[in-house]
């Protein structure tokens, strides 16, 4: 099963205390330590330092230090996929068989409008046909390719939300047992905003799972792990977002940004 998760961690003290060797023997280490074994599937036994060079070889820093930026990249509000090494897709793998898509809003959270919902998840869907040959439409009573909703703590079999400020939603792969399943935890406070968590972005890429896209290194993307507010009025996808996507093909009038 391949599942994503979004995060929202707390700050420790330990994190200020840094730059920190890979092997230095700290209290906040087994926080490290969980984290790695979580999203890059390493065992817990394994040696700091090994996991450390993982996490500087997917976010790019070559710092050879647990340093301030890195520590705090550690507690930002995060997808739960793996990131492991393997960044990229490549054409005719984790796809979906079809261009033309169908997605559901099965409901809607606490504080925003159906209209809001509705208008946030067509801008999310619209920025990946934009660049590809895919073709989405909204339906409402049937079964459909994409199915969109809102949960609080345990639901459908799935990895349980945890209430306001834990995790924000998760997302399966079109090879999964669950392909097309987006769920977003309906106890946060989302807005159309730069306050609380726009659901634009998260939106935007937990659909870029769904459609078989895994996490990018590059700050840039859409798809790195962590999150970001964007504004849906100015947001533009990144080359490698574009380039990634095309194994849906290429939309003839797409530019790169």
């Amino acid at each position: 099963m391949q599942l994503a998760i979004l995060r929202v961690t707390v700050f420790l003290p330990w994190c200020f205390t840094i730059p920190v060797p890979p092997d230095t023997d700290h209290k906040g280490w087994d926080f490290v330590k969980d984290y790695f074994h979580q999203f890059f599937l390493t065992k817990k036994e394994s040696q700091l330092e090994t996991e450390t060079q993982l996490l500087q070889q997917f976010h790019q820093n070559g710092t050879g230090l647990l340093d301030m930026q890195m520590h705090a990249m550690l507690h930002q509000p995060r997808c739960g996929v793996p990131d492991g090494s393997n960044t990229t897709i490549s054409p005719g793998r984790c796809k979906w068989d079809k261009y033309s898509l169908t997605y559901r809003i099965i409901n809607h959270p606490h504080d925003m409008k159906p209209s809001t919902v509705k208008d946030n998840i067509y801008n999310a869907v619209s920025i990946w046909s934009s660049v590809t040959t895919l073709i989405f439409q909204q339906v409402q009573n049937k079964d459909a390719d994409i199915k969109i909703s809102f949960w609080q703590w345990d639901h459908e079999g799935c990895w349980p939300f945890d209430g306001p400020g834990g995790f924000l939603g998760h997302a399966f792969l079109p090879d999964s047992g669950n392909p097309g399943v987006v769920h977003f935890d309906k106890d946060e406070h989302w807005s159309a905003s730069n306050t609380g968590f726009n659901l634009f972005p998260v939106a935007t890429h937990e659909i870029g799972h769904s459609l078989g896209l895994k996490h990018s290194g590059n700050r840039n993307s859409i798809m790195y792990p962590t999150y970001w507010y964007h504004d849906p009025r100015t947001f533009h996808l990144s080359a490698d977002d574009i380039q990634r996507i095309h194994l849906y093909g290429e939309k003839c009038s797409a530019g790169m940004p």
